[in-house]
């Protein structure tokens, strides 16, 4: 017998808790709804003392179960002994529906989950519901950000990997009584085929400002140049904004692709996104719609992006930015 939601809580190099567990523990709770107040519970695999170290944000985000695996051993995220522990723990406690974030480490363990599990995965979605008969209806896009996809899964459980900052997070405490339950793992005939030697962190400011900016200013083809990506960023500082760009501009060698927003980008959801020269393909507005406002510079008056856009300037981004400038 199934039963349940599963989330993946996913530990951050620096032990904290991945953002997107809770963005899908409050998505959780709305899909719960629907099949009749089913548990939402949590997988938790890392070193020791993290479980109780994280309980009180767990009980906050209306969890009734969290499954701990503990080990020294779990301190690194590798692939096979990660994706092992996940795997016995799933086969004992058999939930209807596995959610996982499509981070990094969420796109490398789910695959190898659902396969030890013999079940499909529908992978980088952007919507989630519950069907008529019960089933999760996991949403994607598709033939290159053209189509929207809902899928289906035939076998259980139900596999979903859901993009950072596609919902957010309850903003107030869903609080719930929650049961810490240790499952041992058993490490025999785990093959170890990578070691981590050294770990060097990237510092790009872009990837931060991107991920928490109340303002982006974003550039597509029509910045036309690298001038124009000056032009965009110095607007972006007097307006306290970060910089992102479409897949056009990082094509072009405008930016670079850690300031990518949209499907093979980022998904962004800030209170103001402001699109300049962007012409508003789905393949770029998947990954920013559900910003609070949305503000398109763009001489074409046709343009795709203005169907979304909040407010809409029709017009040369190259007389209007410096404009702007000039006002603040």
């Amino acid at each position: 017998m199934t039963k349940g939601i599963l989330i993946y809580a996913e530990v951050t190099r620096d032990n904290y808790i991945h953002t997107v567990f809770f963005e899908l523990a409050n998505k959780a709770q709305e899909l719960a709804a629907k099949l009749g107040e089913t548990e939402v519970n949590a997988l938790l695999i890392s070193k020791k003392g993290l479980a109780e170290d994280y309980r009180e944000a767990f009980i906050n985000s209306g969890i009734s179960k969290i499954y701990v695996c503990e080990d020294e051993r779990f301190e690194t995220y590798y692939t096979e002994s990660f994706a092992k522990a996940a795997v016995d723990v799933i086969n004992e406690i058999k939930p209807e529906i596995l959610l996982i974030g499509a981070t990094n480490q969420g796109r490398d363990i789910a695959p190898r989950i659902s396969t030890a599990l013999h079940t499909g995965l529908t992978a980088d979605c952007t919507g989630l519901d519950i069907n008529e008969k019960g089933q999760l209806a996991a949403t994607r896009p598709t033939f290159g950000g053209q189509l929207m996809a809902t899928i289906l899964c035939k076998n259980m459980p139900q596999m979903a990997t859901v993009r950072p900052k596609v919902f957010k997070p309850a903003e107030n405490d869903n609080i719930k009584p929650a049961d810490i339950i240790y499952k041992t793992v058993n490490f025999d005939g785990i093959e170890k085929k990578v070691q981590l030697l050294e770990f060097h962190k990237k510092l790009m400011t872009e990837i931060n400002e991107l991920d928490s900016a109340e303002i982006i200013v974003a550039g597509g083809r029509g910045m036309k140049n690298t001038e124009g990506f000056k032009l965009l960023k110095e607007f972006a500082d007097k307006i306290g904004a970060a910089v992102g760009a479409s897949r056009v501009a990082v094509e072009m060698g405008l930016a670079t692709h850690e300031m990518q927003v949209g499907q093979t980008g980022k998904t962004v959801t800030p209170k103001l996104y402001i699109a300049c020269g962007i012409s508003g393909a789905i393949q770029h507005t998947i990954g920013m719609d559900k910003s609070e406002k949305i503000i398109a510079i763009n001489k074409d008056a046709k343009a795709p992006i203005f169907e979304i856009a909040d407010y809409g300037l029709v017009g040369d981004v190259f007389e209007i930015l410096p404009q702007l400038i000039k006002q603040f």
